[in-house]
């Protein structure tokens, strides 16, 4: 069965958040007999389609942005000659330019749309969009959420509960770190610290979590791109260390030399939380707050780690303080961590959940002709 995927970016220009879940889906169904093509804009296009593992990428060319919009005006011919031989076409959401194609170009193939997230920090145009939004999502045979939070709490699901199933993000397991990797990042930054990991963006909290580092003077790691130079790197305390952007071996280091995985977003930009999908593959207990996304979901509070309001330094203080002081809780965190990644989060899980949804829409598309 061949599927393809329609967002905004892709491999190799991004190798993060949605485009990191395409990969992963694309690799874990492969054996599966499914075979994946992504159809993504680019800013220095390949005239060739790329070959990633075991799956192909078409790039087009990306024109310019608007409120983070990759727009391409030679996307929609593209998609109709990939999506003509394609059985079914996965969406990602949000991309409005997919919205548009999919209603233009009329095709009649079965579709589905993982819904990542909502739209939060354009918002103020939403009143403009939702006619379209509103046509495209309606005309999806199946939309999958990320979490049970997300679809209860996103107000453009609570409209379609009946049309809308849940499929966790999976991993695939983590690979070995070198020994000589580990040693370096324990001789850099010791052991059983609190270790913070990814691109310092406006909702990640990383202003609430310096406050607390700062009160309670306990070793912090921060690891992850300064964006939009977030952090002012010249008035950091000696308990916090600032790493800028490691590898993910570097990471996975990281995650084995930590005690705990701190998580502050605030805002509901942070829709799922592969971070600590992350942390609790290498079995660690985590912080995160409770901001009524999938991060809640991934961090069961009081099984796998701690849950905080957002925007609450003290409270991530505490959280911080608690765990450190208490190496059983820690381990029986940890391990709980551990088992629900096996249970809920591992892309093994993932791929046989995608493996239903794919065939159910064809067999439904197949009734209806």
């Amino acid at each position: 069965m061949k599927i393809l995927h329609v967002y905004k970016t892709y491999y190799p220009d991004d190798v993060t958040g949605v485009p990191r879940f395409i990969h992963t889906l694309a690799e874990s169904t492969y054996k599966r007999g499914f075979h994946h093509e992504v159809l993504a804009p680019s800013a220095h296009p390949s005239k060739n389609a790329i070959k990633i593992s075991n799956h192909k990428v078409f790039q087009v060319k990306q024109n310019f942005r608007i409120s983070s919009t990759s727009i391409s005006l030679s996307i929609l011919s593209k998609f109709k000659s990939l999506s003509s031989d394609a059985d079914v076409v996965h969406y990602h959401f949000p991309w409005p330019i997919a919205d548009i194609m999919h209603l233009v170009s009329g095709i009649s193939k079965p579709s589905v749309l993982t819904y990542h997230s909502d739209i939060v920090r354009q918002r103020r145009h939403m009143w403009l969009y939702n006619p379209l939004m509103n046509a495209f999502l309606d005309r999806m045979d199946a939309i999958v959420a990320t979490s049970p939070a997300y679809r209860q709490t996103s107000c453009v699901l609570q409209k379609r509960l009946l049309q809308t199933q849940v499929i966790p993000i999976g991993l695939p397991e983590r690979q070995d770190v070198p020994a000589g990797i580990l040693s370096a990042m324990r001789a850099k930054v010791g052991e059983g610290f609190i270790l913070f990991v990814g691109a310092l963006r406006y909702y990640k909290g990383i202003n609430y979590l310096l406050q607390a580092a700062r009160a309670t003077k306990l070793p912090l790691v921060i690891a992850g791109k300064n964006q939009d130079l977030r952090l002012d790197l010249r008035s950091l305390p000696e308990n916090i260390v600032y790493l800028g952007e490691v590898t993910e071996m570097e990471k996975e280091a990281l995650l084995t030399l930590c005690s705990g995985f701190v998580l502050p977003s605030h805002v509901r930009s942070e829709a799922f939380g592969i971070a600590l999908v992350e942390a609790a593959r290498a079995g660690k207990p985590m912080i995160s707050c409770e901001i009524g996304t999938g991060t809640s979901f991934v961090n069961a509070h009081g099984e796998t780690g701690i849950v905080v309001p957002p925007a609450d330094s003290k409270a991530l203080a505490d959280a911080m303080r608690r765990l450190l002081s208490d190496r059983i809780l820690r381990q029986k965190m940890g391990t709980s961590a551990r088992r629900r990644f096996l249970q809920r989060f591992h892309a093994g899980v993932m791929a046989q959940n995608y493996t239903e949804v794919y065939h159910q829409v064809c067999e439904r598309a197949a009734q209806r002709a």
